[in-house]
């Protein structure tokens, strides 16, 4: 008997689950790429519904030139994200297809024939906050889930909100992002019945210790059932989303 089969006969015998026989098929199918800077999960779709990214901070010019063409051979699509600009430049030397946000810090390459899935509001309390929501936005698209940004409609100008309410009730998630003292996010979460992730950002002056307080603001949250990611995690609140489009979808 063959591994593959050995590892079916486990599955319906019960002795193994379902999610660990899909990571040892795609590892028996060689969905690992050991790229020696770099071991690439091609199996990460079908384990965990999202596509394998690439955190570009901490990696130099030379490692992403290696990962980033090897994604995008099997993935058709590729999504690195906190690119310091000299590496941006460079990847978009070797892939000129692909798009460098420096404001989001994100290198992308897209799949225009990838169908988008559900729906998910990115709301930004101020402009300063785009650079965190272009993240999600990216992060998103790279996942198969369609997404709007609605941008400065932060509470110091409340009416502004309001003016955009039908456009965040019509979506199937709220990722909220604001920096300052983060009263966003409470604020949608009693106006909507959809999840909402909310996502600090550094955004402030000294009190806000680099968006410590508006993580702690968020935390604190008088409307019931809002989630809270990192400060400036775009691109975690927009896993998070995909991961409840994906349950819907199911």
């Amino acid at each position: 008997m063959d591994r593959k089969s050995k590892i079916l006969e486990a599955v319906s015998n019960g002795t193994l689950g379902f999610a660990e026989a899909v990571a040892r098929l795609a590892a028996a199918e060689g969905a690992v790429a050991d790229l020696g800077v770099a071991k690439i999960d091609h199996a990460r779709m079908a384990r965990c519904g999202m596509p394998e990214f690439v955190y570009g901070a901490g990696k130099n010019v030379e490692q992403l030139l290696t990962i980033v063409p090897e994604i995008l051979r099997r993935n058709g699509s590729v999504l690195v994200t906190r690119v310091e600009p000299a590496a941006g430049r460079a990847l978009l030397e070797k892939v000129p297809q692909g798009i460098h946000d420096a404001q989001a810090k994100v290198f992308a390459v897209r799949n225009s024939a990838r169908e988008l899935r559900g729906n998910v509001a990115v709301v930004s309390a101020g402009t300063s906050d785009l650079g965190v929501a272009l993240e999600a936005k990216y992060t998103l698209e790279e996942c198969g889930v369609r997404s709007e940004l609605v941008t400065d409609v932060g509470v110091a100008g409340i009416e502004r909100l309001f003016a955009s309410l039908d456009r965040l009730r019509r979506a199937d998630v709220c990722i909220v992002i604001a920096g300052m003292e983060g009263a966003l996010p409470s604020v949608v979460g009693g106006l909507v019945r959809v999840p909402v992730i909310a996502v600090p950002t550094s955004v402030g002056y000294g009190a806000s210790f680099g968006g410590l307080a508006a993580l702690l603001g968020m935390l604190n949250s008088c409307a019931a059932g809002v989630t809270v990611v990192n400060v400036d995690n775009g691109f975690g609140a927009a896993c998070a989303a995909a991961r409840i489009i994906n349950c819907r979808e199911k």
